[in-house]
This record gives C-alpha cells, sequence and structure tokens, in this order.
C-alpha cells in the first residue's frame, strides 16, 4: 500500500478527561520548577506541543528512552539538532555508553547553573518537573534515579498501561549532592492532533488506550508501517512464507499457529452448538505486544 486509509476517525474520543486538570496543575508547579525533564519514546510525534506552549520558559532535557527497540539508520533526532523549546536545553538517550540515569542529574545541574533561577536564586536545592505524553516512563525514571543516587526503594507507581499518574505528586529527593528534587506529573496528550496518523503512532508506543483506538486498525497502521520501512522481522516470527499486505491474513495465520481460538454459541434449527472460531482481536494483541517488546526488529515509527 501507498498510503494508509484512516476511514474519517475522529481522535478527539482518545483522550481522558483528567489531562487538561494536570496541565493546569503543571502550569502552578512551574513556579517552584528549575527545570524540566521530558521523557519520550518517539522523538517527534511523542512530543506535546501545548507542554512546550505552556511550560517552556525553563531550561530543559529531553530524555529520548527505548533507544534499543529503535531503527540505527532512522535518527531524526541528533545532538546537534535542537528540540525547539526555548534556549536552554539538552539530552539523554539509553543507548549511550553511559546509562541515562547517570546523565541526567549532572545534566540538570548544569543546566540550572547557567540559568537565572530568579525567585529560586537563594535556593540551594533543584526542583524537577518531569514531564511527557502517557506511559513513557516517567515514574521508573525517577525510581531509577532514586535508587542509583540515594540507594532508595520504589517511590512513586508504575505501569505498562497509560494513566497511572493522574495527579502532580508531591516531591521525591532523588540526589543529595546536588540536592535535587524531581515531581512526576501525569501524561498529558493535546487535546486535538494535528493528523490522525500522529495518535495510531502514540497508541503503538502505548501513550493511549489500546481499546480506545481499536487493536484491529493498529495492528493494520503497524504491518503498513513495518512493510512501508521495509521491515519484515514479523515474516521469520510468525513463519510465513513471505511478507503480506493484509492484515487479515497475517491474524489469520498468527491465531492459527499459536491456538488463539474462541469459545463462540451458534444458534441453529436444532438448537444451540458450541463452536471453536478464530481469535482475532486476541492475535491482533500479540502482534502489538510483540511489536513493543522489539521481537519484531528495531523500528522508528518517525
Amino acid at each position: 500500500r501507498e498510503r494508509f486509509e484512516f476511514g474519517g476517525r475522529d481522535v478527539a474520543s482518545w483522550f481522558p478527561r483528567h489531562m487538561a486538570k494536570g496541565l493546569r496543575q503543571m502550569r502552578l508547579a512551574l513556579r517552584r520548577a528549575d527545570c524540566l525533564v521530558e521523557r519520550s519514546h518517539i522523538p517527534l510525534s511523542g512530543r506535546n506541543p501545548a507542554l512546550q506552549e505552556a511550560l517552556g520558559i525553563r531550561p530543559h532535557v529531553l530524555v529520548l528512552n527505548k533507544m534499543d527497540l529503535a531503527d540505527p539508520r532512522r535518527q531524526p533526532v541528533s545532538a546537534g539538532a535542537r528540540p525547539g523549546w526555548g534556549q536552554r536545553w539538552s539530552w539523554a538517550q539509553s543507548d549511550s555508553p553511559v546509562p541515562v540515569a547517570l546523565q541526567v542529574v549532572p545534566m540538570v545541574a548544569r543546566l540550572v547553573a547557567d540559568s537565572p533561577r530568579y525567585h529560586r536564586a537563594e535556593s540551594s536545592e533543584h526542583n524537577i518537573l518531569v514531564i511527557g505524553v502517557p506511559n513513557v516512563g516517567k515514574s521508573s525514571l525517577i525510581n531509577s534515579l532514586r535508587r542509583l543516587h540515594l540507594k532508595k526503594g520504589k517511590a512513586t507507581a508504575v505501569g505498562g498501561e497509560p494513566g497511572i499518574t493522574k495527579a502532580v505528586l508531591s516531591r521525591i529527593q532523588v540526589s543529595e549532592k546536588p540536592l535535587m528534587y524531581l515531581v512526576d506529573t501525569p501524561g498529558v496528550l493535546p487535546p486535538r492532533l494535528g493528523d490522525v496518523e500522529t495518535g495510531m503512532k502514540l497508541a503503538l508506543c502505548g501513550a493511549i488506550c489500546d481499546h480506545l483506538v481499536g487493536e484491529d486498525i493498529m495492528a493494520d497502521y503497524l504491518l503498513y508501517t513495518l512493510n512501508k520501512q521495509q521491515q519484515f522481522g514479523y515474516v521469520q516470527r510468525y513463519g510465513l512464507g513471505q511478507a503480506c499486505d493484509h492484515i487479515e491474513s497475517l491474524l489469520k495465520h498468527v491465531a492459527l499457529t499459536q491456538g488463539r481460538t474462541q469459545k463462540v454459541k451458534v444458534l441453529t434449527g436444532t438448537g444451540n452448538v458450541n463452536m471453536r472460531m478464530l481469535n482475532y482481536p486476541a492475535a491482533a494483541y500479540e502482534f502489538l505486544r510483540d511489536f513493543r517488546a522489539g521481537r519484531l526488529g528495531r523500528v522508528t515509527l518517525d
């Protein structure tokens, strides 16, 4: 396929109401913040312009994670390219020889030292606001920094689905020297995306709940993207003879080979009959899960 047909889908229904409240809370917390740490899975589509508009007056660190799952041939963001969030920024990525948890604290300290702190000039402590779209690992980053620098356990809840953090939380200490506190925030998506394709990329990376978008359409878009980028790892993964362009045939093969079936009651002229049929939604979910775990190869959606 040369292009993907989205069928006039409206992405407005994909976004929970609590996100507007979260953005208001972040604006209030900004007065006490010295720096922003933004966590992102996708270098371009995974960033919320509304956060830039509301919070972009502070120094900024962009942390690109899951780089071990990204296609090394596709690097839309580089160390020499500004991400467009004001004048003072830096970035860290998880495939660096230095683990990202070791990069963040000294990077933040350097940015804060080189920037005006206004009403916080007399304070020796650093307050950092951790931001990003849902389910990109903001809470996990805080817990990692806390374990690394303070040898302390988990301080904030994490989960594999978007929406675990629903409000701006209290400060969490992550470092003694320099004295640094991080504030976890809820994931916030823009109230309306410019195009459905950006929303689909966010959904594939888990920033939007699967059931709000539909596992079937997500699996179809994923297949289209893999073929477009000539990423044919799924052919070997599922034992296909060749690449295919029709999601129905792929899901049928996955359901057959992996035993994804469901019991269905069929009403006949002689009464109800229980039959086992292929479970296409389960096969679609398996396809999505394999992609998110990197079992289909290294893929960058942007």
